[in-house]
């Protein structure tokens, strides 16, 4: 089947099956999901730390409904998979049920369900970790495999037991949620030390986040395959690319001032996004339809 015509699930599944994972990059709105998908990217990441902090909140603050609204908008502009950051899947076994049947209906490709107490804690944002116990994650990760109507929806079993001194503790939560049914697994190391210690002892598909950044895996994504990890996702960079911009934009304003970064370039940049949302196709529609 060509891959025009693959649900956004079965090209997630396909890009898993490769031996050098794809990157793939956070977007928190439809408009940077468009220039994700232009630049070249195969898919891409809804974060709930990124989106905790747009909302002048906490991943902690975030509810189903809000990740599930701010994905359908992204959905509704871009035909990549998207992969949900479901938090602790918002409750226990129970509500896990109900986030699966959410998510699919709102057209994720794949959620990441993590071992954190609920309801999260802001804590989580300066590394103090709240794991819950083994067991009820297990419960979680089956009733998420069980409610999935979708063969190819991707559950991600993710452990945060990295960010203790216990790595031993790591890889016993991630094989007991391999063997609970998760596709693949998310163990956040803190060093590219951790990562290969995490590729040879854990049995794949992993899923790699970078959290500060391509340059501090200290691997190349080749190199990362041969360990296991298929998919490697940049979680923050593109957030606070733009956070950055915007508040040097500000300050350049404030003062009176033109933005450097935009200097001469404000025409182009305005022909840029006029092709990233098609504004061509619209005008032409009108031209068809109601400018006669």
């Amino acid at each position: 089947m060509s891959e025009v015509f693959q649900t956004p699930t079965a090209r997630l599944r396909a890009l898993i099956d490769r031996e050098i994972p794809a990157t793939i990059p956070l977007a928190l709105d439809p408009i940077s999901a468009k220039i994700a998908e232009r630049a070249g990217f195969e898919a891409l990441y809804l974060g709930g730390g990124t989106l905790g902090y747009v909302k002048t909140g906490t991943e902690a603050n975030l509810s189903l409904t809000q990740m599930v609204q701010a994905g359908i908008e992204i959905r509704a502009a871009s035909t990549l998979p998207l992969i949900l950051d479901g938090q602790c899947g918002w409750g226990d076994a129970m509500h896990v049920r109900y986030t699966m049947n959410t998510a699919e209906a709102a057209g994720f490709a794949a959620i990441e369900i993590e071992d954190q107490l609920m309801p999260k804690r802001a804590h989580h944002h300066i590394g103090i970790e709240h794991l819950i116990p083994v067991e009820h994650m297990v419960e979680k990760i089956k009733v998420a495999v069980s409610a999935r109507r979708d063969p190819n929806f991707i559950v991600i079993g993710r452990t945060n037991a990295c960010r203790t001194p216990d790595i031993d503790d790591a890889v016993r939560r991630a094989e007991a949620y391999k063997n609970a049914g998760a596709d693949m697994l998310l163990i956040l190391p803190k060093t590219p030390e951790e990562a290969r210690t995490i590729g040879e002892r854990v049995e794949g598909p992993l899923l790699y986040m970078a959290l500060r950044g391509i340059a501090s895996i200290g691997m190349t994504n080749a190199e990362l395959g041969r360990l296991g990890y298929r998919l490697v996702v940049e979680s923050l960079t593109p957030f606070y690319a733009a956070q950055r911009a915007l508040r040097l934009c500000y300050e350049s304003l404030a003062r009176g001032e033109q933005d450097p970064a935009l200097v001469g370039d404000i025409e182009e940049e305005n022909r840029h996004i006029h092709a990233v949302i098609g504004l061509p196709d619209m005008l032409a529609i009108e031209r068809r339809t109601v400018e006669g």
